[in-house]
């Protein structure tokens, strides 16, 4: 019996050794990124700024391959199914990880089964704007207008069940209002009838609002987020209205389910440093975004309660994927 313990002490130990072993050498190769979107989209410039680091830190290119397609889904199962080496990274954001689960009928993969979690990367908010004509200053008036307009007011998005739309089905759900939905291909034709006025509302990513708020095309009335944002301090946000209402905008990096978790642990280390560093701060804030690195846990419980959280609005909402 002594002995067969010493057996197995002896086997795992060496077995950890191999596996820090592994991961101090650690790429050997060039390293994968997937962008489950098209090329030249804001996902983009963050991955390269990523990759130009990683490649300093770790003498290895770092390859971004866009993967484009049915809303994420495409490049993310690309991802979950790839090796589980390290080799194969993703950066995913709420699309495929945490709202197409509840979308899409059936996907090509579970985010929480499949991937694993290495860090956050950054976060940024959406802007609550309203056309100037509208007379609501705030959230809680523009919930009043749309009580007392049933079925009046319209809200536009660059598309069904992306954030846009869900953030506007949040606040409906909370204020108990209803407002028409009107969906567009892209931000920039909804902008356009925003700001002529077709719409009324629309919740849209901060810097693509910002050159709108600048010539007061449309008025901003609050942040997505839980906390306001850097770049509109005076702007409110929603939280201060309807306490729980959270919906930012970010992005992680995630390895296919089964890498070895000491490579997992240097990836997040490497990473988490990147991050960390003041250029990319920097560069992120040039964005409208913040850097955000986190715990392989942090993001793994934060992708939890965010999936959660979507398909209690998705359900509620009736929202089915086009």
């Amino acid at each position: 019996m002594k002995q067969t313990m010493h057996n197995a002490f002896a086997m795992a130990g060496g077995l950890l050794v191999a596996g820090m072993a592994t991961a101090q050498g650690f790429p050997v190769k060039p390293v994968r990124i997937v962008v489950p979107y098209a090329a030249g989209g804001p996902y983009d410039d963050i991955v390269r700024t990523l990759g130009q680091r990683l490649t300093e830190i770790w003498g290895q290119a770092v390859i971004v391959e866009n993967r484009g397609g049915a809303g994420g889904n495409i490049g993310a199962e690309a991802a979950a199914k790839a090796a589980p080496d390290g080799y194969t990274l993703l950066l995913g954001n709420a699309g495929p990880i945490t709202v197409n689960p509840t979308l899409f009928k059936k996907l090509p993969y579970n985010p929480q089964r499949d991937l694993a979690p290495v860090t956050m990367v950054n976060a940024s908010r959406m802007v609550l704007s309203v056309h100037p004509s509208l007379p609501a200053k705030n959230v809680k008036e523009l919930v009043a207008l749309a009580r007392g307009n049933a079925g009046k007011l319209s809200f536009a998005s660059s598309g069904v069940g992306n954030l846009q739309h869900l953030g506007m089905e949040l606040l409906q759900i909370q204020a108990g209002v209803k407002m028409n939905h009107i969906p567009y291909k892209g931000a920039a034709p909804a902008f356009v009838d925003l700001i002529s006025g077709q719409v009324d509302s629309m919740f849209a990513n901060i810097v693509g609002t910002m050159p709108h708020l600048r010539t007061a095309r449309v008025r901003a009335l609050a942040v997505s987020s839980a906390t306001r944002s850097p770049l509109l301090p005076d702007v409110p946000s929603v939280d201060e209205t309807f306490k729980g209402f959270d919906i930012p905008t970010w992005s992680g990096i995630f390895a296919p389910m089964g890498v070895p978790r000491e490579i997992l642990a240097k990836l997040n280390g490497d990473l988490v440093k990147v991050l960390q560093r003041a250029d990319v701060k920097e560069r992120f804030a040039n964005q409208g975004s913040e850097s955000t690195p986190s715990t392989q846990e942090a993001l793994a419980e934060h992708v939890r309660k965010e999936t959660l959280m979507y398909a209690n609005v998705i359900r509620a909402a009736k929202i089915v994927a086009e």
